[in-house]
């Protein structure tokens, strides 16, 4: 004879082992989304920031300082420089990121009114002070830079020494910069001292 209490408990069974696997699954899911603690590693990530230390650095050779009324681009303690001499000869050290788009300020034009003109948007950045002249002008310039502030760039000392343009920069700022993200043995530097294997 069969038992019709038996049935009811094989159900009751398997009801109850697929309730077991739906509350495990909604624990394991929420458990995804529960803060977790932080745990302190020995990364760059918690690398100390020193303070600023200016000095100056070799940017580019003389011989390869540009034409009255152009500019070119070097690298000084990291950072990349836009090297401008205008009409008169004199020398200018400029960021060579040009906001708002970063392309770069040494494809610019030095112009007569003491200003280096964006070659893309057309905004005039001040030679002595990188403070914004003129925001994004032509037709491109409206369109893209009316969605930003203007915003200058950063100025540097500089000199000739021998046979090299010296710029006076933060030799800690590319260290400084890059103290804030995490460098390891996954990252795409390889090393966690920069170096590759």
């Amino acid at each position: 004879p069969v038992n019709p209490n038996s049935n009811f408990i094989q159900v009751l069974i398997i009801t109850l082992k697929m309730k077991s696997v739906i509350v495990a699954t909604l624990i394991g899911s929420a458990a995804a989304f529960a803060p977790a603690s932080q745990v302190s590693r020995g990364t760059a990530l918690n690398a100390k920031k020193t303070g600023p230390n200016l000095k100056y650095v070799p940017c580019i050779s003389t011989d390869d300082l540009p034409a009255p009324g152009s500019a070119t681009s070097g690298v000084a303690g990291g950072l990349a420089i836009c090297i401008a001499v205008d009409q008169k000869g004199a020398v200018y050290a400029l960021g060579d990121k040009c906001p708002p788009v970063n392309q770069p300020l040494s494809f610019g034009k030095v112009t007569d009114d003491g200003t280096i003109a964006d070659p893309v948007l057309g905004t005039k950045f001040s030679l002595k002070t990188g403070e914004v002249v003129s925001w994004c002008p032509t037709g491109l310039g409206k369109l893209v830079g009316g969605l930003f502030d203007p915003v200058g760039v950063p100025t540097y000392p500089v000199k000739a020494k021998g046979k090299t343009v010296e710029v006076q920069v933060d030799v800690n700022y590319k260290a400084n910069f890059e103290a804030e993200y995490w460098s390891g043995v996954l990252d795409a530097q390889g090393k966690a001292n920069g170096k590759y294997y």
